[in-house]
């Protein structure tokens, strides 16, 4: 295991109390001072602190967009990339079974080991030091996250709203198809059931007709 005075270059942050580090880089498999409420304390501070970014860079943006923003910032495989840059598997204290299941290189596990060493940053130094060392990891996914979401389909992006917000799925019925074999219009409509939401859409393949009622979902709910 590399000395976490490499890890501590790597994020850009030295500890004062060298301890909290090591709780967030170890997990409960080792069973002794782990890493769950410090990823806890963390989760809550990089929500806040993406959400005020996001609110602060992008004033033309409503709730929802914003909220979807935050989502894709905030998940699991976002925060596991984080980890990856900084190497972060390397340095993890594991339990025998999760060395062996290679639990180093999980997804959940990077992600949680990130939200953990952001509340251990926050208990070191207070919450202008943990604001600072997420804005720097993240500023570059913060600048680009407008470009990259308005660059996916409507039902991604109608997906990802409904997930980040209501953790639901839209759902999608083929009304008719008309026309011959190689000349086919299809009419489809797309239902938020628990939202009481639905509209309809038409295309000259299915793919197409979902696409146009999930937009048409998506500026229903953005007004």
């Amino acid at each position: 295991m590399r000395p976490v005075l490499d890890l501590c270059k790597a994020i850009g942050y030295q500890f004062t109390n060298e301890a909290l580090l090591t709780s967030a880089l170890t997990h409960r498999s080792v069973r002794s001072n782990n890493n769950e409420r410090l990823e806890f304390l963390g989760d809550a501070i990089l929500s806040f602190v993406i959400a005020d970014a996001l609110y602060n860079r992008f004033p033309e943006s409503q709730e929802g967009e914003l909220s979807r923003f935050r989502a894709s910032l905030v998940k699991g495989e976002t925060l596991a990339q984080v980890a990856n840059e900084f190497e972060v598997g390397q340095f993890l204290h594991l339990g025998t079974g999760e060395l062996k299941s290679g639990g180093y290189r999980r997804e959940s596990i990077l992600a949680d080991a990130v939200e953990a060493i952001i509340g251990a940053i926050y208990l070191d130094a207070g919450i202008e030091a943990a604001r600072a060392a997420i804005l720097r990891w993240f500023d570059q996914r913060i600048a680009g996250v407008h470009k990259q979401t308005h660059s996916k389909d409507a039902k991604t992006r109608l997906q990802e709203y409904l997930q980040a917000k209501h953790d639901i799925l839209p759902e999608y019925e083929v009304l008719r198809i008309e026309g011959k074999a190689h000349e086919q219009t299809f009419h489809v409509e797309c239902r938020i059931e628990i939202l009481n939401i639905s509209q309809k859409g038409s295309g000259t393949s299915r793919r197409r007709a979902e696409q146009e009622a999930a937009a048409k979902i998506l500026q229903e709910l953005q007004q």
